[in-house]
């Protein structure tokens, strides 16, 4: 996996699972908890995040192929997913396939319990997430792709646990100014890379377009 494939890994990663935009979402789903057990629900969310996206990276291609999906199929019904997503961000709304409606948002459990569902699956680890995990696992051709590749989702990883363990404290200074700011930017970000995805499958599945 080179440089180029490694820093777009990570722009998507980090866009999708945004500690800064995912911020407000991780204080509404455990409000009402003392900062010890917001920490507590911290640790189980990205506990439950690297499981997760540890299967999806390490059985998502063998799964598409069970049900005869190929990996530019993927890619452009993901490109997509992850361009809605994308746009979302860019129009200050939040997407419902990582987010929920607002019927799922009301019915959502006990702050106590919240770090797989809806924390870990499907806000942090949804089908844009899904998607970007398959899409660059397919990259991985040697065993420094596959560091290269555990490292990059560590990072974001680290970087959410960073977040979500002084969530408190970065409430009190983190504007909302710097919050849409965040959103709007990595929206666009987002966007791009979804827009790659897509050219990428179209190329293959229509070779005529390229």
């Amino acid at each position: 996996m080179d440089t180029t494939l490694a820093v777009g890994f990570f722009g998507a990663l980090f866009a999708i699972m945004n500690p800064v935009t995912n911020l407000p979402v991780y204080l509404s789903v455990t409000d009402g908890l003392q900062p010890a057990e917001q920490r507590k629900v911290a640790i189980k969310t990205i506990t439950c995040c690297l499981v997760l996206g540890g299967t999806f990276a390490a059985i998502g291609n063998q799964a598409l192929g069970l049900f005869g999906i190929s990996v530019d199929d993927l890619r452009v019904a993901g490109g997509l997913v992850v361009l809605m997503i994308g746009l979302n961000m860019l129009n200050g709304t939040q997407s419902t396939s990582h987010h929920g409606t607002e019927g799922e948002r009301q019915s959502y459990p006990e702050p106590e319990t919240v770090a797989f569902y809806p924390l870990a699956f499907p806000i942090l680890v949804g089908p844009g997430t899904i998607t970007t995990l398959i899409l660059y696992a397919h990259h991985i051709k040697n065993a420094t792709d596959i560091i290269v590749y555990a490292s990059v989702f560590l990072i974001v990883l680290l970087l959410l646990f960073v977040t979500f363990w002084n969530a408190s404290t970065l409430a009190k200074h983190l504007s909302v100014h710097a919050r849409v700011i965040m959103s709007r930017f990595m929206g666009m970000i987002l966007s791009a890379i979804a827009i790659g995805m897509i050219a990428a499958g179209l190329k293959v599945l229509l070779p005529g377009l390229a």
